[in-house]
Protein backbone atom coordinates (compact mmCIF):
# COMPACT_ATOMS: atom_id res chain seq x y z
CA UNK A 1 0.00 0.00 0.00
CA UNK A 2 3.24 2.41 0.68
CA UNK A 3 4.11 1.83 -2.67
CA UNK A 4 0.81 2.73 -4.34
CA UNK A 5 0.79 6.09 -2.45
CA UNK A 6 4.39 6.97 -2.83
CA UNK A 7 3.39 6.82 -7.06
CA UNK A 8 0.19 8.63 -6.92
CA UNK A 9 2.01 11.32 -4.33
CA UNK A 10 4.64 11.83 -7.20
CA UNK A 11 1.88 12.06 -10.41
CA UNK A 12 0.53 14.76 -8.14
CA UNK A 13 3.97 16.12 -7.73
CA UNK A 14 4.82 15.89 -11.24
CA UNK A 15 1.77 17.32 -12.74
CA UNK A 16 2.68 20.21 -10.18
CA UNK A 17 5.48 20.53 -11.61
CA UNK A 18 4.31 20.72 -15.35
CA UNK A 19 1.87 23.24 -14.98
CA UNK A 20 4.83 25.42 -13.13
CA UNK A 21 6.86 24.83 -15.57
CA UNK A 22 4.11 25.99 -18.49
CA UNK A 23 4.21 28.77 -16.51
CA UNK A 24 7.51 29.43 -16.90
CA UNK A 25 6.83 29.40 -20.26
CA UNK A 26 8.73 25.82 -21.12
CA UNK A 27 6.74 23.21 -23.24
CA UNK A 28 6.24 19.63 -21.88
CA UNK A 29 7.08 17.47 -24.66
CA UNK A 30 6.50 14.03 -22.81
CA UNK A 31 5.87 12.93 -19.34
CA UNK A 32 7.47 9.82 -17.28
CA UNK A 33 9.54 8.20 -20.01
CA UNK A 34 11.39 5.15 -19.39
CA UNK A 35 14.54 3.86 -20.59
CA UNK A 36 16.65 0.47 -20.14
CA UNK A 37 19.24 2.81 -17.96
CA UNK A 38 16.45 5.11 -15.91
CA UNK A 39 13.35 7.40 -16.32
CA UNK A 40 12.83 10.94 -16.42
CA UNK A 41 10.18 12.66 -15.09
CA UNK A 42 9.47 15.39 -17.67
CA UNK A 43 11.33 16.47 -20.91
CA UNK A 44 10.75 19.85 -21.71
CA UNK A 45 11.86 22.38 -24.68
CA UNK A 46 12.56 26.23 -25.09
CA UNK A 47 13.68 27.72 -28.22
CA UNK A 48 16.94 25.82 -28.93
CA UNK A 49 17.21 24.11 -25.42
CA UNK A 50 15.79 20.48 -24.00
CA UNK A 51 15.94 19.67 -20.58
CA UNK A 52 15.06 16.41 -18.82
CA UNK A 53 13.94 17.38 -15.23
CA UNK A 54 13.71 14.82 -12.37
CA UNK A 55 10.87 16.01 -9.71
CA UNK A 56 11.57 15.11 -6.25
CA UNK A 57 8.50 16.05 -3.82
CA UNK A 58 9.01 15.44 -0.04
CA UNK A 59 7.11 16.45 3.27
CA UNK A 60 9.66 18.85 4.60
CA UNK A 61 11.97 21.10 3.58
CA UNK A 62 14.80 19.23 5.34
CA UNK A 63 14.10 16.20 3.49
CA UNK A 64 14.04 17.50 -0.12
CA UNK A 65 17.73 19.25 0.13
CA UNK A 66 19.02 15.70 0.73
CA UNK A 67 16.67 14.19 -2.23
CA UNK A 68 19.16 15.33 -5.01
CA UNK A 69 22.02 12.35 -4.60
CA UNK A 70 24.18 11.62 -7.29
CA UNK A 71 23.07 7.79 -7.93
CA UNK A 72 20.08 9.29 -9.10
CA UNK A 73 21.00 12.18 -11.42
CA UNK A 74 23.25 9.47 -12.64
CA UNK A 75 20.39 7.46 -13.93
CA UNK A 76 18.56 10.24 -15.12
CA UNK A 77 21.76 11.44 -16.77
CA UNK A 78 21.72 8.24 -18.81
CA UNK A 79 18.14 8.22 -19.27
CA UNK A 80 18.24 11.22 -20.92
CA UNK A 81 21.22 10.21 -23.27
CA UNK A 82 19.07 7.56 -24.46
CA UNK A 83 16.00 10.09 -25.00
CA UNK A 84 18.69 13.09 -26.87
CA UNK A 85 17.76 11.57 -30.44
CA UNK A 86 13.92 11.12 -29.97
CA UNK A 87 13.59 14.64 -28.31
CA UNK A 88 16.27 17.26 -29.79
CA UNK A 89 17.26 19.22 -32.66
CA UNK A 90 20.24 19.36 -34.31
CA UNK A 91 21.82 22.23 -32.55
CA UNK A 92 19.55 22.38 -29.59
CA UNK A 93 21.45 22.73 -26.10
CA UNK A 94 20.72 19.81 -23.78
CA UNK A 95 20.52 20.01 -19.88
CA UNK A 96 19.34 18.07 -16.70
CA UNK A 97 17.24 20.22 -14.14
CA UNK A 98 14.95 19.34 -11.15
CA UNK A 99 11.97 20.63 -9.52
CA UNK A 100 11.67 20.62 -5.79
CA UNK A 101 8.37 20.27 -3.99
CA UNK A 102 7.04 20.75 -0.40
CA UNK A 103 3.90 21.40 1.22
CA UNK A 104 3.34 25.11 1.46
CA UNK A 105 6.50 26.36 -0.46
CA UNK A 106 5.98 27.09 -4.45
CA UNK A 107 7.97 24.72 -6.68
CA UNK A 108 11.32 25.27 -7.41
CA UNK A 109 13.19 25.03 -10.77
CA UNK A 110 17.01 24.23 -10.46
CA UNK A 111 18.94 24.37 -13.50
CA UNK A 112 21.99 22.05 -14.89
CA UNK A 113 21.60 19.82 -11.52
CA UNK A 114 23.90 17.44 -13.68
CA UNK A 115 27.43 18.25 -15.25
CA UNK A 116 28.20 14.83 -17.03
Amino acid sequence: MKRQAAEASGRVAETIAANFLRLKGWTILDRRVRTPAGEVDIVMRKPGLVAFVEVKSRKDQAALDLSLDRQRLVRVAAAAEMLIPRYAQPGDDIRIDAVLIAPGKPPKHLEHVWQG
